[in-house]
């Protein structure tokens, strides 16, 4: 289990438990099959188990955790199925926010992608792979807000916990962030040229690496994975 993290008490508390569980199942540290219980967690946050049960629930929304009444909580395994698909509708939404974005950006949003480019590639020197798969979020999401469609990234953030927990299985060797940051600037030059076809044909080259790296990563980690 991850080490204990203390709450700010002017966010909603569920909310926070959710982000922190999120966070530690896509990255493994809570693996998968890992039994989840509701009073440990209360106690891990030194809370009351409604929060921890409201985070629950959405924890098992994003097909992270199953729960099974009378016999507890646990962590699931990677769909096959569930990345696939969310792969597919990632790229198809993806892909059009690109073009929009292409459309609609400016000198100071290219700027302030030059910034997250920027920040990335720090991120990689000193080897903060957190930091990275942050940064790297933040510049997807970031176009969703220059195309000035959140919900496009808001629907994306709610289908990707499968994809993202390989995505972070794959950072060290399969895929690693120097390459991503490499697809990230042809992303980045194809909008600042206000080039459409370009930025698209860039984003699912980008997104299609995912499903490339899939298949490595299960056979790998074989007893992580289901169907």
């Amino acid at each position: 289990m991850a080490v204990e993290t203390v709450l700010n008490p002017t966010q909603p508390v569920n909310q926070q438990i959710y982000r922190i569980l999120r966070h530690d199942i896509v990255q493994c540290l809570i693996p998968p099959g890992t039994s989840l219980s509701e009073k440990e967690i209360s106690v891990r946050f030194d809370v009351s188990r409604q929060p921890v049960r409201e985070a629950f629930i959405k924890l098992a929304e994003n097909g992270l955790i199953q729960i099974r009444p009378q016999r507890g909580s646990y962590v699931t395994k990677i769909s096959m199925r569930q990345v696939r698909n969310g792969c597919f509708v990632r790229e198809a939404i993806e892909c059009a926010v690109a073009r929009r974005a292409a459309q609609m950006i400016d000198t100071e949003r290219c700027y302030l992608l030059d910034q997250n480019l920027h920040q990335q590639k720090m991120a990689i020197e000193r080897q903060q792979q957190d930091a990275f798969f942050a940064l790297d979020d933040a510049f997807h999401q970031a176009l969703a807000q220059i195309a000035d469609c959140q919900l496009a990234w808001d629907t994306v953030e709610n289908i990707k916990s499968a994809i993202d927990r390989v995505r972070y299985m794959s950072l060290d060797h399969v895929s690693p962030p120097e390459m991503l940051l490499r697809q990230h600037r042809d992303i980045f030059h194809a909008l600042d040229n206000r080039d459409e076809d370009a930025v698209a044909a860039a984003m699912h080259r980008h997104l299609h690496e995912i499903s490339e790296s899939i298949l490595l990563i299960r056979k790998e980690n074989s007893d992580w994975f289901e169907d």
